[in-house]
């Protein structure tokens, strides 16, 4: 009997299942499932649809036992942190991408594929229905335009962490379930181009708090410009650059005077965040909801294990950083922002807590847990952490715009501003707008957002900076295809692997 594949598991139950959802954007509220056959009869129901489209995007947990959270598993495979956690077995989906022992049957990338086939298969079964449910034309539009973003979202994950995917804009057919066939990268990235082209005219320029966290048109051309910076062809810089600029150059945003005000989850979607990925502790979710969480479950992941002491809450030891990284940050101002130094605690007598896995004492700050963001409204209070994922801040779009002028050959005065402000608003001096400069303002910046490990990929330093973790050059620089998806398929194993 032929093995139905993970990214087409939506298509092996026979229908969408969606769960009818409130209004609010961030609250989901749970009244009954209904299947997708008899389902998009009117505005309403599309919007319920729409919910699931995004659903995704916040996936934390995956399968039966797999921790899935994405910055937390990037973090690991970089030089900004390890894998940690309680010992060399916990959690081996982000020990074998932090060592470089992934294959086929041991890593993420079951999970990172899963995610991303699932949200481009709800995606493109509601792009399917839209054109027939009766609702309002610019509503439609927006909701197309929004399915095209996240479609192109999936997407740009799956080429750049596996490179060669099968390609879907349509719901597939059962008798073509086993046939599909990999496209090449630049097939991938021409849909992904074409989606956000035909997504930006119709999204709103902003959205109302109630709505936070749906995609905006700023949004929508800060992941379009990404995109063009990260296939590397030179002759395309100046038009990223020019993307970025439209971002960068609109009222929506502005750098906040306090850089550790970034993060905090009592300031969401703050002048700074362009696209961000929320969660909430309002779902007050336990165990036994495992694996469909709303809460930050990489929060619980990233403090130290069995912590007493002031601020923090005990959680699991995962990402402890790297003396590398450590040592990078020591008098930089975002340092204390970036980093918790818990033995300088522990060593001052004011907390205790157990030393995991490849500890250096040194944890994540930008999630951490913190006692006063501990959920006390119902549910497991560790799964219900409120922190958000800022995908994209202007930050990030300011030294990218920087790159790419550089590279383009464009301003390098406007370069060079955009770079001064990014140390500017941390009292740091001006530096020359070189690309090393402009990259290890990247590393210090966004350290431990996600970001690092896709940064060396891209840039061609993975090699060299990731040697001493295992990374073998020419095969590490993408995951393998899980093992489940080539079992009676025509996919083709990434070399080497």
């Amino acid at each position: 009997m032929k093995k139905i594949n993970i990214y087409l598991i939506s298509l092996t139950l026979g229908a969408l299942i969606l769960s009818s959802c409130s209004k609010s954007w961030l609250n989901v509220d749970p009244k009954g499932t209904t299947l997708e056959s008899s389902y998009y009869k009117n505005a309403e129901e599309a919007f319920n649809g729409l919910v699931s489209c995004y659903d995704p995007l916040g996936t934390e947990c995956w399968g039966s036992d797999v921790y899935a959270c994405k910055v937390g598993a990037l973090n690991s495979a970089s030089d900004d942190c390890y894998a940690g956690g309680a010992s060399s077995t916990d959690v081996p989906t982000w020990q074998a991408w932090n060592n470089y022992t992934v294959n086929p049957a041991v890593g993420i990338q079951a999970a990172f594929w899963g995610r991303n086939f699932t949200g481009v298969y709800r995606v493109n079964t509601l792009l399917s229905k839209l054109p027939n449910v009766p609702m309002n034309d610019s509503i439609k539009a927006r909701f197309t335009a929004e399915c095209k973003f996240l479609r192109a979202f999936f997407y740009f994950d799956l080429v750049r962490l596996f490179k060669n995917v099968p390609l879907f804009t349509a719901p597939l057919a059962p008798k073509d379930y086993f046939d599909v066939l990999q496209v090449k990268p630049e097939e991938i990235y021409a849909q992904v181009e074409k989606d956000l082209n035909e997504a930006i005219p119709f999204l709103p320029a902003a959205v109302p708090k109630i709505e936070n966290g749906r995609v905006t048109k700023m949004a929508a051309i800060a992941l379009l410009g990404k995109v063009i910076l990260y296939q590397n062809n030179e002759s395309r810089m100046l038009e990223a650059a020019n993307l970025f600029e439209i971002v960068n150059s609109s009222p929506n945003y502005a750098l906040l005077a306090d850089f550790g005000q970034i993060f905090r989850p009592d300031n969401k979607f703050n002048s700074e965040s362009i696209f961000e990925i929320v969660h909430t502790s309002k779902a007050m979710m336990g165990w036994e909801s495992w694996p469909n969480f709303e809460g930050s479950i990489y929060t619980q992941m990233c403090g130290p294990r069995a912590y007493v002491g002031p601020t923090y809450v005990a959680s699991w030891g995962f990402n402890p950083l790297t003396p590398e990284l450590i040592a990078l940050m020591k008098n930089d101002p975002r340092y204390k922002y970036t980093m918790v130094n818990i033995d300088s605690m522990k060593l001052a007598g004011v907390c205790s807590y157990e030393k995991g896995y490849q500890n250096t004492g040194y944890f994540v700050a930008k999630y951490a847990p913190l006692k006063e963001f501990y959920s006390t409204i119902g549910g497991d209070p560790m799964l219900n952490y409120p922190n958000d994922i800022m995908e994209i801040r202007l930050a990030d779009t300011y030294l990218m715009e920087a790159e790419a002028l550089v590279r383009g050959g464009g301003d390098q005065g406007k370069a060079q501003i955009y770079l001064d402000m990014v140390r500017t608003r941390v009292k740091l001096p001006s530096v020359p707008a070189t690309l090393d400069n402009i990259y290890k303002e990247r590393r210090l910046e966004l350290a431990t957002e996600g970001h690092r490990w896709f940064d060396l990929v891209r840039t061609g330093k993975a090699a060299a900076a990731l040697a001493s973790k295992g990374f073998t050059p020419g095969k590490n620089e993408i995951l393998p295809i899980p093992l489940a998806e080539l079992s009676n398929t025509k996919l083709v194993q990434n070399p080497l692997y």
